[in-house]
Parts: C-alpha cells; sequence; structure tokens
C-alpha cells in the first residue's frame, strides 16, 4: 500500500511540475503550441477541484469484425468540475476489441470494458487537485502515467497505446468542454489551436453517412444500404478461418458485392461510380495475399472503384504498402501522430482520424501532421452514441475534400448495431436537428450546423444526471 502511494505522490508531483509547461508536439507541430499560445490571449488556468465517473452498458446487434464480435458498448461519463464550479460531463464509448484485440480475447466482453473503464478513472484521479491550461498539453502530460498504468492492470507489456487513448476520450472530452467555457470560446473553430487550424480549415456542406458491414453481411443488405442512398459502404473483409479460407470468403464477397452494386452511379464522386472502402482490421497477414484480392478485383472490374483498404495488415508488419496501386489507410496502427508519421513513411496514403476514439487533442496533431503531409483523412466510427457522432463530425466537416470525392466522409454505425439507438437520439442536446439524421446517405451541414457545433458544447440531461450534486 505504502509503495503504491508512494507512486502516486510521484505522479502527481510530476504532473503539477510539468503540467501547463508548453512542450514541442513533434513532427505535426514544429513550430509547437507555445507560438500560439503566446499570440494568443492569455489561457485561462483552470484547477480541477472534483472529478467522477459512471457507465452505462447498451446492447448492440453482434458487430463482427477482427475473427471475434462485441455485443455491449460502455457508454462512460467523465466529470471534471473546476474550482470555479464549472463541471462538464465528456463522453466516450469504449472500444476494446477494436484498441486492443488481446485484451478483448483474454478476458470476457465484460472484464476487458471493466479495464478501460479503470484507466479512465485513473486518469480522472491523476487529474483532481491540478491545474491545466490546454487540453492538447494536458493529453501530452497525462498519457505516459496512464499508459503505463494500462500495461500494469491489463497485465500486458505490449498493450496497444489506442486502448490508453480510447480510455482518455471521455476525460479530454471533458477537457475541451471546460477549456472553451472558461476561456469564452463558444465554437468549435474557436477552440482549434493555431498550429491544427491548416488541417482543420475545410467547411464542407455535406459529409457522407458511411454505414459499416461486418463480416459476413449478405449482398441484398449492402443492395438495400445503396438503394437508400448510402453511396459508400464500409465493408468488412477478413474473414473468419486460415489465410486460405478466409481470402476464399473475401474474393466470393467481393465478387458479389460487384455484380451487385458495382453499376450503381452517385453525384458525390468525381467519377460518378460508387466507391468501395474496405476494411481487414489487420487480417491479412502477408503482402502477397492482399496482392491476390487486388488481382481479382482488376479481374472482374471493381479495382478503379476501390477508393480505400483500410488496416489490412497487423501493425507490426512494416512493409511498404504504397506501391499497390491503391490507397491503403491506417487507422487503429497511427495510434499516436508520431505512428502515424511512420505509416505516411510506409507508403500509407490516407489516414482514418477518430476524435471519438484516440481523443480530439490527438486527432488534430494527426491531421495536421497529414495535411502537410498531403495525406488525405477521413474520420471512422467506433461505434459511438449520437452525441460523439458530432464530435466527429465536426472534424469531418472540416478535413480536405477526400480524393475523387466532392462532400466529407464520416463512418457512422451506430444506427446499425445499437439496440436502442432511438433511445440514445433522445439524449443528444440538439436531437431533431437536420444535421442529426442523414438525408439519403449524406448529412447536410449548413451555417446552423457551424454556429452551434453541432451541439457539443450544450449540456446533455440525460448524462448530467448521471451525477448527484
Amino acid at each position: 500500500m505504502n509503495e503504491h502511494c508512494q507512486s502516486e505522490s510521484l505522479t502527481r508531483r510530476e504532473f503539477i511540475r510539468s503540467v501547463g509547461v508548453v512542450t514541442a508536439l513533434g513532427a505535426a507541430n514544429p513550430v509547437g503550441l507555445a507560438a500560439s499560445l503566446n499570440s494568443q490571449k492569455r489561457l485561462t488556468s483552470i484547477r480541477i477541484r472534483r472529478v467522477d465517473s459512471n457507465f452505462e452498458r447498451e446492447p448492440l446487434n453482434p458487430y463482427r469484425f477482427k475473427g471475434s464480435a462485441i455485443t455491449e458498448s460502455w457508454q462512460v461519463a467523465s466529470l471534471l468540475e473546476s474550482e470555479l464550479g464549472i463541471r462538464k460531463v465528456g463522453l466516450c464509448t469504449q472500444g476494446v476489441l477494436w484498441s486492443d484485440a488481446k485484451v478483448f480475447s483474454t478476458h470476457s466482453e465484460r472484464v476487458g470494458n471493466a479495464l478501460m473503464y479503470a484507466i479512465s478513472d485513473r486518469a480522472l484521479q491523476i487529474l483532481k487537485g491540478n491545474t491545466f491550461t490546454d487540453p492538447v498539453t494536458l493529453l501530452d502530460n497525462l498519457f505516459p502515467d496512464v499508459f503505463a498504468y494500462a500495461k500494469t492492470i491489463t497485465r500486458n507489456p505490449d498493450l496497444r497505446k489506442t486502448f490508453a487513448l480510447n480510455a482518455l476520450v471521455s476525460v479530454d472530452n471533458a477537457a475541451w468542454q471546460l477549456y472553451a467555457h472558461e476561456n469564452g470560446l463558444e465554437r468549435f473553430d474557436d477552440i482549434i489551436p493555431e498550429p491544427y487550424k491548416p488541417g482543420l480549415s475545410y467547411h464542407h456542406d455535406k459529409v457522407a453517412s458511411i454505414p459499416s458491414f461486418s463480416v459476413g453481411t449478405t449482398v441484398e443488405t449492402l443492395k438495400k444500404a445503396a438503394d437508400e442512398g448510402y453511396f459508400i459502404l464500409k465493408l468488412k473483409t477478413g474473414a473468419a478461418g486460415t489465410q486460405a479460407e478466409m481470402l476464399e470468403k473475401d474474393l466470393a464477397f467481393l465478387t458479389a458485392v460487384h455484380k451487385a452494386i458495382g453499376h450503381y452511379q452517385t453525384p458525390y464522386t468525381q467519377s460518378g461510380k460508387i466507391p468501395y472502402y474496405f476494411d481487414a482490421n489487420g487480417r491479412y497477414e502477408k503482402k502477397e495475399t492482399l496482392l491476390r484480392f487486388l488481382d481479382h478485383a482488376q479481374k472482374i472490374g471493381a479495382f478503379d472503384q476501390i477508393a480505400v483498404i483500410e488496416e489490412p495488415f497487423d501493425e507490426r508488419n512494416e512493409e511498404f504498402v504504397g506501391n499497390l496501386g491503391v490507397r491503403i489507410a491506417a487507422d487503429e496502427s497511427a495510434h499516436t501522430v508520431d505512428d502515424a508519421a511512420i505509416r505516411i513513411q510506409q507508403g500509407y496514403s490516407a489516414i482514418a482520424v477518430k476524435a471519438i476514439a484516440k481523443t480530439l487533442s490527438m486527432t488534430m496533431k494527426i491531421a495536421q501532421l497529414a495535411y502537410e503531409k498531403q495525406v488525405p483523412c477521413f474520420c471512422a466510427d467506433l461505434t459511438v452514441n449520437p452525441i460523439l457522432v458530432d464530435w466527429n463530425k465536426n472534424v469531418a466537416a472540416r478535413l480536405p475534400p477526400f480524393p475523387g470525392m466532392t462532400i466529407g466522409l464520416q463512418e457512422t454505425n451506430g444506427h446499425q448495431y445499437f439496440k436502442n439507438w432511438e433511445k440514445l437520439m433522445a439524449y443528444h442536446p440538439k436531437t431533431g436537428a437536420s444535421w442529426t439524421y442523414s438525408q439519403r446517405g449524406v448529412y447536410p451541414i449548413d451555417t446552423s450546423f457551424y454556429a452551434e457545433s453541432g451541439g457539443i458544447f450544450l449540456p446533455s440531461p440525460h448524462y448530467d444526471n448521471l451525477f448527484s450534486d
């Protein structure tokens, strides 16, 4: 017990000494946040006097990927209260299977979620009684200790950084809200630090709503979605079984998809054809196996319609992918801005950014690096709740256009997998707003969306009521 207390005390001393001190932000920001803060009005120093957390378990229709499936989703709420009595509640949807499949397979689904929840609480306890100035620097200072703690409680020295980042989303989310309130910043555009504005400066008037279909989805289901107006579908590949069995199933799936919807037309691509977005979630063990998939796409005439293939390989596979003839995207392997920089060097020519899975703070860094390296980004989902959909949408609406597309891109699959999606929609402070529902596969992004930042800075009575006074 004494050893634990001494360790925690040391962590707090280190945190107090380091937090608020502006640090360099690596490859994504050679100028550093310091230059930004020096050019702006002096930011408020925010002291946290109270922290708390809670969660709700939401049942899912089974979502199959990475050779497994999730059947429930924990919605975590983290409370930060400042010394001035300002309270903000940040949200997180936990994605244990997505962020670290080993943790998921080693434990029951509930225990895996409980471990991630414990990591969120650890971050809150470090914050209690301490001070921060801006959320980006806050994350920089929190992450090393939180990641080390996460490795300890999961008993996994090779834990993926995304697992800890996912656990930090609700804390980061609350910090951004508190930061905005105490500095008098009312819109999403206002909270973006100057070094990251170039990568998030576009204003789309439409954002695609990209549904996601798990391994084993029938072609009839895909065709129905295309008939409803969804023009780009996220198609999970990497079927269960050996590599040979997987490839056989994936080739049959590709053939069936192209035959069913390959001829569909859309006004949202420069070619006028419906694009394919495949996600193998690291199931392909060798580059040669993916090449056989691509050769088959060439053979059946589907190759030119492949917009992107996301994470075909395990992140430990360091093979160059810039010579495959298609755009390969990094998602969970681009944990941090430094990891994203490595992926870009390895030929990855797109990045799926996730403010709702890797924190908004880290997403800003990654988006700026990608902008500087001329690597396009789009927003991927984590089957999150409706409020978090609009946190992600604020990013998707501001990313530069994806090559070949004429509108912003955002995966949103919660309506497919949450059994109580409409109940969750009722918790959104702007439920019923035009931009909270897709229309023929597209979210209309009008001036009210930008003026109200998608409602993300407004309180949600439901989640606020998870905490007593």
